[in-house]
C-alpha cells in the first residue's frame, strides 16, 4: 500500500522560481482569462467529474485554448457520486491529487453482509465478509469522497495551471451547429441563467465541442443522438445522514438484506457522516419515482424497517435524493453518423452518454475515464502530433467500455434488488462470491481495450505478462538509481498527454556492448533511426512527447549514473540540465518477478497518456516501435 510522499515533483529547470511547485508559471498569453470569446479550440459543456478531469488535462496545453461553461451559478457543493475506484486514484494521483484525496477520504478495507437471523426472520444479523480489493491488486485504495470536494481539487489543478483556467459559470447551450468548412466549425448558442431580463446570449465558435452535461445532456441532442435502454422499476433513496445508531458495521461498507428490503451503508469521510442507499417500494410499470412525492423521512423509515432490531436516530440530513434504477446507453459518442470519413467535431463523455445505478460507485469512475481518454487525443491533435483520424478511437473505446459498465450494473442491481428470504443467511456466501468476482471491476481495472490503431497484437505479450495489452499501467516498486529514493514506477506518469516508454532491461549490464538495452538507447540517440526524433519537434526537449524510463535488474550500488547512455540522462531546458530521473533499479519486492517481465530478454512496454499499455516489444526492436507509432502519429 501506498505510503504519503511516494510522488516526487521536478522543478527548477529553466531558472530557479520559488514557491508552490505545484503552481505552474502562468503562460502569458493565458494568465488573463478575460470574458469568453468569440473563439475557441476546445469547449466544454458541463463541471462534473468528466468535464473537469478534462478541463484540468487541456489545461496543462496554454498553446490550446480551451474553456469550460456551466449552467449553475457555481460549484457543487454536496452530494451525488461518493465512490471512487483505485484504477480513479491512480488517474489523479497524474494530476498530483492522490496524497491529499487519501488524506482526506474514509478508505474502504471490507464489505459486510447482514441477512436475516434464522431463529428470528425480522431480525438481521450478519451473515459474512470479504475484502474490499484484492491483494496486489492496485497501490491505492477504494476510497469514499464528496463528488464536490473531487471537483474542487480538479477545479484547484485547472487554476494552478499554464491556462489558469477557470469555469464560465451561469450559461446553458440553447443552440450548436456544425459547418466543416469553417476554421472554428462548431457554432455554439449560449444564453445566460441568471435572472436578467432580457437574458445575455453570445455565440462561441469551436473546433471541438464536448458535451460533459448530464443525462439530459442538451449537447447529445443537438448532435441527433440518444440514450436508449430501459428502467427496472425500482426505486432507491439515497441519504446522507449524521446519526446515532447501535448498529455495529456503521463505519463499514456492510450490505443488509431483510424481509423488509435492501440497505446498502457507505461510511463518509470525516469518521461521523455515513451514506444509504435504500430500497423503496417497486414501480408500477410505467410509474415515475417522482410521482410518489418521497420524502427524506420516508427513506430514514425505510432504513429503520430493514435494519431491524437496530436503530438509528438521524440528527442531521446533509443531502438526499431518490432515483429510479435504469441503464441507459448511447448508440455513438461523437457526431459522425456512418463510418469513419468525417472528422468528430463534437463528443459526449460521463452521464452525457451512459446513466445507470450508482450502487456500484462506477458512474463517477467511468466518467472521468471518459475524459481522460479524450483529453490527451484532442491535444495530440490540436498540437499536430496526430492525425484528426486519431479522434475516432474515443467513441470506439469507451463505446465497448460504457457497454460493459451497462451490463455489469444490469447484474448488480439485480443482485442488489433480489428479497431476502428466511434462508438468505445460507445464500450469503454466493452473494459474497458475486462480489468477490465482481472485485476488479470495482477497482476499476478490468477494463481492456481491443486491438486497434492504439491498442497492439500480443505478439510479444510473454515478454511482460504482467502488462496486459489495452489494460491499465500496473505499478510496482522500484528505487530511482540517482538518489535510491523508494518510489513507484508508475506515479512517474503525469496527465500531461506525454507517451511513457518503459524499458525494462536485459540481463547483462548497460555499458555492456551486447546489452539489448545499450542497443535501444543507441537506436533512439541515432536522429536517422529513432522514432523520438522523427516525432518531437526539433526544438522541444527530447523527452517532451515520449517519456523514456528504464529499469535496470542490478542493484543500485552496480551502477553509476554516468555511466548511462545519453539518452537516459536527456539534457532539457534553456541552460542544458541533465534530468537524473529516468532510470530505476528493483526495490525489495522486485519488479521484474512481480509484474512477470522477462529477465533473459527484457521487454519495452509502451504506455499511453491516458495510462493504458498500448504495446509490449522486444527491447531493442526499434523498428517495430517506429512502426506502431507511424500508425496515429505525425
Amino acid at each position: 500500500m501506498l505510503t504519503n510522499g511516494d510522488t516526487t515533483v521536478q522543478q527548477h529547470l529553466n531558472g530557479f522560481r520559488p514557491g508552490d511547485p505545484d503552481v505552474a508559471a502562468a503562460d502569458p498569453a493565458r494568465a488573463d482569462l478575460g470574458p469568453l470569446p468569440d473563439e475557441v479550440d476546445v469547449l466544454i459543456v458541463g463541471t462534473g467529474p468528466a468535464g473537469l478531469v478534462l478541463a484540468a488535462q487541456l489545461a496543462k496545453f496554454p498553446h490550446i485554448s480551451t474553456r469550460i461553461v456551466e449552467r449553475r451559478d457555481g460549484p457543487l457543493q454536496l452530494g451525488q457520486a461518493d465512490g471512487i475506484a483505485c484504477q480513479t486514484v491512480e488517474m489523479l494521483d497524474a494530476f498530483g491529487l492522490s496524497e491529499r484525496l487519501l488524506r482526506e477520504s474514509c478508505w474502504i478495507s471490507e464489505t459486510v453482509f447482514w441477512g436475516p437471523d434464522p431463529n428470528s426472520p425480522g431480525n438481521v444479523v450478519r451473515t459474512g465478509r470479504i475484502q474490499d480489493v484484492e491483494d496486489g491488486l492496485s497501490e491505492f485504495p477504494h476510497v469514499i469522497l464528496n463528488q464536490a470536494r473531487v471537483q474542487d481539487m480538479l477545479l484547484e489543478s485547472m487554476k494552478n495551471s499554464p491556462s489558469r483556467l477557470e469555469p464560465d459559470y451561469g450559461l446553458e447551450v440553447t443552440g450548436l451547429s456544425i459547418a466543416e468548412s469553417r476554421e472554428y466549425p462548431v457554432t455554439v448558442s449560449l444564453r445566460s441563467t441568471e435572472d436578467e431580463a432580457p437574458a445575455r446570449e453570445q455565440t462561441v465558435a469551436a473546433r471541438y465541442v464536448v458535451g460533459c452535461d448530464g443525462a439530459r445532456s442538451v449537447v447529445r441532442q443537438h448532435i441527433g443522438r440518444a440514450l436508449h435502454g430501459t428502467a427496472a422499476n425500482h426505486a432507491w433513496g439515497v441519504i446522507d445522514v449524521l446519526a446515532v445508531t447501535d448498529f455495529p458495521d456503521i463505519r463499514r461498507k456492510a450490505l443488509i438484506k431483510s424481509d423488509a428490503g435492501t440497505l446498502m451503508v457507505i461510511p463518509r469521510e470525516g469518521g461521523y457522516l455515513f451514506r444509504m442507499y435504500v430500497e423503496l417500494d417497486k414501480l408500477a410499470p410505467g410509474e415515475r419515482v417522482r410521482n410518489r412525492h418521497v420524502t427524506s423521512s420516508d427513506v430514514i423509515d425505510a432504513a429503520r424497517r430493514i435494519l431491524h432490531p437496530f436503530v438509528i436516530d438521524v440528527k442531521e440530513v446533509a443531502w438526499w435524493s431518490v432515483y429510479e434504477v435504469g441503464q441507459r446507453l448511447s448508440d455513438k459518442f461523437d457526431n459522425v453518423k456512418d463510418g469513419i470519413g468525417a472528422t468528430p467535431r463534437v463528443f459526449v463523455a460521463g452521464d452525457a452518454c451512459h446513466t445507470h445505478s450508482p450502487k456500484a460507485g462506477q458512474g463517477m469512475n467511468v466518467s472521468m475515464q471518459d475524459a481522460y481518454n479524450l483529453g490527451w487525443k484532442l491535444a495530440a491533435v490540436l498540437e499536430e502530433r496526430s492525425d484528426p483520424e486519431l479522434l475516432h478511437t474515443y467513441s470506439t473505446e469507451r463505446h465497448a467500455v460504457a457497454q460493459e459498465l451497462i451490463d455489469f450494473d444490469r447484474h448488480f442491481a439485480t443482485t442488489m434488488s433480489a428479497r431476502a428470504t428466511d434462508t438468505s443467511a445460507a445464500d450469503t456466501p454466493t452473494l459474497k462470491e458475486q462480489f468477490a468476482h465482481q472485485g476488479r471491476y470495482t477497482a476499476g481495472v478490468a477494463t481492456q481495450y481491443a486491438p486497434g490503431a492504439l491498442t497492439g497484437p500480443n505478439t510479444w505479450q510473454h515478454l511482460a505478462a504482467g502488462y496486459p495489452i489495452g489494460s491499465r499501467f500496473h505499478s510496482a516498486p522500484v528505487v530511482r538509481l540517482a538518489d535510491t529514493r523508494p518510489m513507484h514506477l508508475g506515479h512517474v506518469h503525469e496527465a500531461d498527454g506525454r507517451w511513457r516508454l518503459y524499458a525494462f532491461a536485459d540481463q547483462r549490464d548497460v555499458a555492456d556492448p551486447s546489452s539489448r538495452l545499450r542497443a535501444l538507447c543507441d537506436a533512439l540517440a541515432d536522429a536517422e533511426r529513432s522514432p523520438i526524433h522523427r516525432f518531437t519537434p526539433p526544438d522541444a526537449d527530447p523527452d517532451a512527447v515520449f517519456d523514456l524510463r528504464a529499469v535496470l535488474q542490478q542493484h543500485h550500488t552496480a551502477v553509476d549514473p554516468t555511466d548511462l547512455p545519453s539518452v537516459l540522462l536527456p539534457t532539457k531546458g534553456r541552460y542544458g540540465l541533465r534530468d537524473y530521473e529516468k532510470v530505476f533499479t528493483p526495490a525489495t519486492e522486485d519488479i521484474f518477478d512481480t509484474r512477470g517481465v522477462d529477465r533473459r530478454s527484457g521487454a519495452l512496454v509502451v504506455v499511453r497518456p491516458d495510462q493504458y499499455v498500448g504495446h509490449v516489444l522486444p527491447l531493442d526492436d526499434v523498428d517495430e516501435l517506429t512502426g506502431y507509432l507511424t500508425g496515429f502519429m505525425r
